[in-house]
């Protein structure tokens, strides 16, 4: 053969190397494994001995010439750059969810047309059809048979509060139970800690949030607990029905404003109103095909955005619920109508902030924000302030850990602080004229700060938590705020 390549003729020479190209082809092949499965120890000997004789060959080929094609480099020749600290914690990076995204919106028509943003009866349209869209023209949201959680009353017993050090029947404690009680207040500490388990540690996540009568809904997996926060009692808890294939975890939550309902978003896009006076479910909807990623109420009208960037303006009291959407290009994981319901912001996990006008009904091909501000990290902790038009705060992640301030009829920055910590949350405490932050890394604390244009400046910090602060909530009359972190640790602070 060695004579034949040095003497013969082109076309021999050619075909040799390329059956020597195929082989080649073949054992890269089996040597990076394609296979989703992991392999058995025969399969690894295998490919081991495929990759000796895959080198062998390249080696033996290399002395006679130029090589078909030239091996990946070794490992230890490969160098990558990364930081070792943020790849471990993953504290805020955006989610890996654009293969599903696409593949939901090839598998419905529908959510396809709105992300183009052509309303969905448009998309089934011949092209000379006039493009004017109808509000009771938009898909009908499709309503669940049965509502798929059950509602459970507390069981009330006397419960012996238990010492942070002690773990003493530990493995009975339920949620809410009392884990330490402050005998008397002390300046920066929680007055109460109380047990969260199966808190889901996700910053992407909205689970907890406080109704104008003082009840705090919290979110532990796939159950939401109702806790009243005037007599610190447990009232009860919402259960998904045994039986059921896929036990729905909850990416967001909240009361509407006058506390008669409770908004539950999922993971699987389903939106669950409950009457939580009267223990029954409202209304079920199947709203979104993606995480529900934020939830917010004009009047009676309810807001969902999704983490496929699609905003649904819902009428839960009408049969054909949906009223009106946008699209943005980027997942949704903050959602926030302003005091006085004429604005609608929303925050993406690519760091826009997106300022939407209070006109919702219908789908327009030209919609767009009337404000866009970018900041270096997601838009998650956000929050309109309650007595300065226009105004609104965003805190950033961890690669940013600024608080900044924005005019949103100027998409200009009036002020901003750092805070060299991540921050998961923000709430406004409007009879106190305070501002409230909770944080990550490295402190994990809760934050206070007085807002006095143009200027903003910390009060105190409250630490306890072991873990980052992932959600806050603040009582009706501003006098207490309640975070609950990664720690699975609830804590009331006074304010």
């Amino acid at each position: 053969m060695e004579m034949q390549l040095k003497t013969g003729n082109p076309h021999e020479l050619e075909e040799v190397l390329s059956h020597d190209a195929s082989m080649i082809r073949r054992m890269l092949t089996d040597f990076t494994g394609k296979r989703r499965h992991r392999p058995s120890e025969e399969q690894l000997d295998a490919h081991q001995l495929t990759y000796k004789r895959f080198r062998s060959r390249i080696q033996r080929n290399s002395r006679q010439g130029p090589a078909v094609s030239t091996p990946v480099a070794p490992w230890r020749q490969q160098s990558f750059e990364f930081d070792p600290v943020c790849q471990q914690l993953q504290l805020d990076s955006p989610p890996k969810n654009h293969e599903s995204a696409q593949r939901v919106l090839q598998d419905n028509p529908q959510e396809a047309a709105l992300a183009r943003g052509v309303s969905p009866c448009e998309a089934f349209k011949p092209s000379n059809t006039p493009r004017c869209v109808d509000a009771s023209r938009l898909p009908a949201i499709k309503n669940a048979t049965e509502p798929e959680w059950v509602w459970t009353a507390a069981v009330k017993e006397g419960r012996i509060p238990q010492q942070a050090g002690s773990d003493d029947r530990r493995h009975d404690l339920q949620p809410f139970d009392v884990l330490n009680e402050a005998p008397v207040n002390l300046q920066g500490k929680s007055v109460m800690k109380l047990l969260a388990p199966s808190l889901l540690n996700d910053y992407y996540t909205n689970l907890l949030d406080c109704s104008c009568d003082g009840l705090v809904a919290l979110a532990l997996g796939s159950s939401v607990y109702i806790w009243n926060s005037e007599t610190r009692a447990l009232v009860g808890h919402l259960d998904p029905q045994l039986g059921r294939p896929h036990r729905h975890s909850i990416s967001s939550l909240c009361w509407s404003r006058d506390g008669r309902a409770l908004c539950i978003g999922t993971r699987r896009g389903q939106i669950q109103l409950w009457d939580v006076e009267q223990k029954q479910s409202v209304r079920c909807l199947l709203s979104h095909l993606s995480v529900v990623g934020g939830l917010s109420w004009k009047q009676q009208l309810l807001s969902s955005g999704s983490v496929l960037g699609h905003i649904h303006h819902l009428d839960p009291r009408a049969s054909a619920p949906l009223v009106g959407a946008a699209v943005q290009k980027e997942a949704i994981c903050s959602l926030q109508w302003s005091p006085e319901d004429d604005c609608l912001a929303s925050g993406s996990t690519e760091g826009h902030l997106r300022i939407w006008d209070g006109d919702i009904t219908g789908v327009k091909r030209s919609r767009q924000p009337i404000t866009t501000v970018k900041q270096p990290s997601a838009v998650k902790a956000m929050g309109w302030c309650p007595w300065q038009r226009q105004v609104i705060a965003t805190g950033g992640g961890w690669n940013d850990g600024e608080l900044r301030m924005w005019d949103t009829l100027s998409g200009s920055c009036l002020t901003s602080i750092s805070t060299n910590s991540q921050i998961c949350s923000l709430r406004w405490a409007e009879k106190k004229r305070y501002l409230i932050t909770s944080h990550g890394l490295p402190h994990h604390q809760v934050a206070r700060w007085r807002w006095e244009f143009p200027s903003i400046s910390p009060i105190t910090q409250l630490t306890g938590h072991s873990h980052r602060v992932l959600h806050l909530a603040v009582n009706p009359d501003n006098t207490q705020i309640f975070s609950a972190g990664a720690d699975q640790r609830f804590h009331i602070w006074d304010l």
